[in-house]
């Protein structure tokens, strides 16, 4: 376990661009976790950071922000719980903006591979943007609030770079008569209320809308417990539940309005890691990077059928030509035995020829076995392939397995 939970915090750290000294303590529960010592003045500090450290999260870098990894439960307690109750994370690092103007959507269309224009009001999608050689820049989710209103999360390590890239080709596009203005939203934070119960604790504080009637990636403008928010009924668990966008003055009311409900815990980005793993969703800068594109990681479900037709976007001709040929390499899932696999560890058929590489990989604590993603030569991505991991020189037998590893459980009518 202590190998486990320090391999988790190296790789969340290093997947959000931080580099941490590390040493082991103990905590509840014989876990044992890993603390940085690494300079707190330089991090960020989300509006309820002080509410973490009060409830006894234990902080670490990740993305230039201090962000709990884990509270007083272990993680695989805290991932059960949310698989089985409700959690609240705290993803105010993550950015989240606003595109207005009667150009919003073809301007977006540009540089996603989604179907904005094609979808209804006030419901969103997972799209990804990319470069001319069609790699991943970020993946982000979408939401179409009014045909001349979007508003998008993306996510915190590649925050900079995100809005650089907006930035620039927002002022090439206005330069050509283009009508589209950002707004950057730091004046608001981000919480998930994730898990089965998590509807019937916020209908508690939501008056004259039925929650029942919100579904899967719609978005809602409402007022929670009277804060005006935006509400998304998505989440990066696999669990049904919703994100809220909230005045920064008001983060700290609503949250300890919902934990106030015994079936709510906080939730750190250990859990989050697994249960997004355990859902089969990618961690940007571990499963997806401006190297691979959305047909190598399984997501040209992505690029809109409408788009297909003109592929006009960043890197279009590429994805094009991916899609009508195939590619070499596919994300696949892995269960494995022995010492979970981690990031980087090689994947090898069965004559000791490497075919791939995983990109995460931790024990599940819903199924009690290892499992991992990774990318392998085409010829390896059938379901039900056996193959091997090196993990730290043991060789480690690993089966091809279909993803979600654990269903879904996503609020659809």
């Amino acid at each position: 376990m202590r190998r486990q939970a320090v391999n988790l915090l190296r790789s969340l750290a290093l997947s959000g661009g931080e580099t941490a000294k590390l040493s082991n303590t103990c905590a509840a529960g014989g876990l044992f976790v890993a603390r940085s010592f690494a300079d707190d003045a330089a991090l960020k500090k989300t509006v309820l950071y002080d509410y973490h450290v009060a409830q006894g999260g234990k902080m670490v870098p990740f993305a230039g922000w201090s962000m709990p990894i884990q509270y007083k439960d272990s993680i695989m307690d805290s991932t059960l719980h949310c698989r089985t109750h409700a959690s609240i994370f705290d993803v105010s690092h993550m950015c989240g903006l606003t595109l207005k103007g009667k150009d919003a959507v073809k301007f977006l269309e540009g540089l996603v591979v989604g179907d904005i224009a094609g979808l209804a009001d006030g419901t969103g999608t997972l799209s990804v943007f990319t470069n001319e050689k069609g790699g991943i820049i970020d993946d982000t989710v979408v939401t179409k609030v009014s045909p001349e209103e979007l508003y998008i999360v993306v996510n915190a390590g590649c925050r900079e770079k995100d809005l650089a890239h907006l930035g620039k080709h927002l002022d090439a596009f206005k330069a050509k008569g283009g009508q589209v203005d950002m707004e950057v939203h730091d004046d608001r934070s981000l919480l998930a209320l994730q898990g089965p119960e998590a509807v019937a604790v916020l209908q508690q504080h939501v008056s004259g809308t039925d929650l029942d009637k919100v579904y899967f990636s719609n978005f809602r403008k409402l007022d929670i417990k009277g804060i005006p928010c935006f509400l998304t009924r998505t989440g990066y668990t696999g669990e049904d539940g919703f994100e809220l966008s909230i005045p920064n003055d008001s983060a700290l009311e609503l949250c300890e309005a919902l934990m106030a409900d015994s079936r709510v815990r906080m939730c750190g980005l250990g859990p989050r890691d697994s249960l997004r793993l355990e859902a089969g969703l990618c961690l940007y800068g571990n499963d997806l990077n401006e190297d691979i594109t959305p047909v190598e990681a399984g997501l040209t479900w992505t690029v809109g059928k409408r788009r297909r037709e003109a592929f006009d976007f960043l890197g279009g001709e590429v994805i094009k030509q991916q899609i009508l040929e195939g590619v070499s390499m596919r994300r696949v899932g892995l269960v494995s035995s022995g010492a979970p696999a981690r990031q980087h560890c090689e994947i090898v058929d069965g004559e000791g020829k490497k075919v791939g590489e995983v990109t995460s990989g931790a024990f599940s604590p819903c199924l009690k076995k290892n499992i991992a993603m990774g990318y392998v030569d085409k010829v390896c991505a059938k379901a039900g392939t056996q193959l091997k991991i090196n993990v730290r020189g043991k060789m480690n037998d690993a089966t091809v397995t279909k993803m979600p590893f654990v269903p879904t459980h996503y609020h659809k009518p």
